[in-house]
């Protein structure tokens, strides 16, 4: 073997990079003794060199060598002292991955020796694990990221245009009877899912996490597997298991293709924990570099603070742990091409060492002054389980965040809860007590109906109760709350009457959400009809149960889900930055809200607090204070009939030469849009109507 020699190298960048002639090696650790460098036959098996960092620049180990190339199989071994009960967990007997790689080999296979701790012993995570864990474990791959990127642009919508359409690479793709290399980046890539997503209308894909991820050992004993990605292992890597061909580059391409098509592409990401999880758990990176440093330890550091119901927590109070962090991003970004990202649990990012979660914690403000990651779009899960962890509307600008007020009160409306009226009245008109501070816009309010987590349009109308005993856990996990109503089956049905009745629920919900004020998000498979048979929480349904049925796609559905999108990017109105608040326009004087009873009348106290009351009608006009040049329509008038009986609704006044037009109509979904005659219109029972004033000569 060739025997390699190693120079001092930089400290920067951190990770394996390789400048054309070898690779500069450079790792954080601020306890370590020693840090080695690890190379391995390209095969993986053998172990060939076992190199020490030689020089150490603050807390960065670092190393050149020369006449390495991209494709070198490495992993590291740091020497430290093992003493959980000061909080740290060197073992040199462990390969560690390197939390800068941008390509791993594979997964690890569980064994004990992935412990840093024998398993079985005594107080076990105090005692020492010496076997080599190095044959368990996957392998850091020497890369160099260039792709030939042509042409591609960012798409660059802004976010009053976006529709979201947040999809898993396997499951969007792994049942789609024409798409090729199915299950991978590439399928996600292919003109079949192209094509679907062009007609569809949506204006950017948002992926469950595809950051290497771990498959937990408990799953894997049950013989399930980690399907959502939420046990992160490698913040540059993308998972092997949507490489079709084991290339970055079918990561690249994939952002590249849809991009040409109009599409950007948000990640899900995973910074607030990472796959090791407590005490017990493996030593596969972070932890046997420095556990003191990556994570937030309790009072005895011997444990770990868990926000996040994982069994740790990562430290970003730390410099260089918030720099991996930065780093990270701004490499997906940069390299990967992809444009924006939704944080996972969120809150945890935003707590500084005391005091709680702060709009300004060292995240938010790295985040807020980066030039690179200002001009992307960032999304917030606002909450974890840790003190104060529910932080809805608390996010600084320029942060969207998920809105499960939203999801709750427009699920509990239709389901025909009492008292809901006020609170559709907020959700459609951007969830301003959230949302309508600091400056943020109406956009703040990411809008849904159903996500990943939880059950699907179909199972929200189709199930009052989660079904999750395919998840081996007695169906104990997974929300037991959904505000769903099976309509009088549990399950599919074969009556037309019920099959009808859920079909009308699932339009008149999309037709509220795309309708609403703020920035909508589908899940993927909601326009098809699909369905979890019940499971509201697939994490590790790699399986029918977690992909989307193409085969028993509903088309008629996805037609009418087609026309709502479009119409909601053909009426800037439904789609505004700014607030209505019922007050008086600069350009005409009129007001830019509305609300109606179904008489013609005014909505006065006494109405917003009848707790019968199931129908409510809106006026929208573009907001005060809006420039002229935007103001390209004049008013969209909207029925909510979440009651039992059909209503004669009286439509507000049209000027002369203007009359209104009905667009949709979600009792009868293939309705033609066309003029209302006289001055009422009939609205059927528990269903939708949006009529558009125009002028006569139009």
């Amino acid at each position: 073997m060739t025997n390699w020699t190693i120079t001092a190298g930089r400290a920067d960048p951190l990770g394996a990079s390789f400048d054309g002639e070898g690779v500069n090696f450079a790792v954080f650790s601020v306890h370590a003794r020693k840090v080695t460098l690890c190379l391995f036959t390209p095969d993986g098996q053998t172990e060939t060199h076992r190199i020490d960092l030689p020089e150490r620049d603050g807390d960065v180990w670092h190393g050149y060598v020369s006449g390495l190339r991209p494709g070198q199989l490495y992993g590291y071994r740091a020497d430290g002292p093992y003493a959980p009960a000061e909080g740290h967990r060197f073992n040199y007997h462990k390969l560690l991955l390197d939390p800068y790689a941008k390509r791993l080999t594979g997964h690890p296979v569980w064994h004990d020796a992935l412990m840093g701790y024998t398993v079985g012993a005594p107080e076990a995570d105090l005692s020492m694990d010496r076997r080599d864990s190095a044959r368990y474990m996957p392998r850091a791959v020497v890369e160099d990221p260039a792709f030939s990127w042509g042409a591609d642009q960012p798409p660059r919508r802004s976010v009053s245009q976006s529709i979201i359409y947040e999809a898993h690479v396997k499951g969007l793709t792994q049942q789609h009877p024409k798409v090729p290399n199915p299950g991978s980046f590439l399928g996600l890539a292919s003109d079949p899912m192209l094509e679907h997503l062009q007609k569809l209308g949506i204006t950017a894909i948002e992926l469950l996490p595809v950051q290497a991820f771990l498959n937990d050992r408990f799953l894997v004993e049950k013989g399930l597997v980690n399907f959502w990605g939420y046990q992160t292992l490698g913040f540059f890597a993308p998972d092997p298991r949507y490489l079709a061909h084991g290339q970055i580059a079918e990561f690249q391409h994939m952002v590249a293709r849809l991009h040409a098509a109009g599409i950007e592409v948000i990640l899900d990401v995973v910074y607030n924990h990472t796959c090791e999880g407590n005490q017990m758990g493996p030593t596969l990176s972070f932890r046997g570099l420095d556990n003191r440093s990556y994570y937030r330890l309790a009072d005895d550091p011997r444990y770990y603070i868990n926000d996040t119901g994982t069994g740790n927590t990562l430290n970003l109070n730390h410099p260089m742990v918030l720099r991996m962090v930065m780093d990270s991003l701004r490499y997906w970004v940069e390299v990967m091409h992809v444009d924006g990202f939704r944080f996972d649990l969120a809150a945890t990012l935003g707590r500084r060492v005391r005091g709680g979660f702060s709009s300004s914690a060292s995240f938010f403000d790295a985040i807020r002054q980066d030039p690179v990651l200002t001009r992307v779009k960032l999304i917030a899960e606002p909450w974890d389980i840790g003190p104060g962890g529910y932080q809805l509307g608390a996010f600084p600008p320029p942060f969207l965040e998920w809105n499960d007020k939203y999801r709750d009160g427009i699920r509990r409306f239709w389901r025909g809860d009492d008292g809901q009226i006020s609170e559709l009245a907020d959700r459609l008109t951007g969830s301003a007590r959230q949302f309508d501070h600091s400056g943020r816009p109406a956009t703040s309010s990411v809008n849904f109906l159903t996500a990943h987590d939880g059950f699907t349009l179909m199972d929200t109308v189709s199930y009052s109760e989660k079904h999750n005993d395919a998840n081996g856990e007695g169906n104990r996990d997974g929300h037991s709350e959904n505000f769903s109503d099976n309509m009088g089956v549990e399950g599919p049905a074969t009556d037309p009457a019920i099959r009808e009745a859920r079909a009308r629920r699932r339009r008149n919900m999309l037709a509220t959400l795309l309708f609403s004020q703020g920035t909508p998000m589908l899940l993927a498979g909601d326009e098809l009809g699909n369905s979890q048979s019940g499971n509201n929480n697939a994490y590790c349904q790699d399986n029918p149960i977690g992909w989307v049925d193409w085969q028993g796609a509903d088309p008629g559905f996805l037609d009418f889900v087609c026309r709502l999108i479009a119409l909601r990017r053909d009426h800037p109105i439904l789609r505004q930055k700014r607030f209505l608040h019922s007050r008086p326009r600069l350009v005409d004087g009129l007001g830019d809200l509305f609300w109606w009873r179904p008489d013609g009348a005014p909505m006065t106290p006494a109405d917003w607090a009848e707790p019968d009351l199931r129908v409510i009608c809106v006026e929208m006009r573009i907001a005060s204070g809006t420039p002229a040049y935007a103001q390209r329509e004049e008013a969209l008038f909207m029925v909510f009939n979440g009651g039992a009986a059909p209503l004669e609704v009286t439509l507000p006044a049209a000027p002369s030469g203007w009359l209104w037009r009905r667009h949709i109509d979600t009792d009868r979904p293939a309705r033609a849009p066309g003029i209302v005659t006289g001055g009422s219109v009939a609205v059927a029972a528990q269903s939708v109507q949006m009529l558009e004033l125009e002028r006569a000569n139009d």
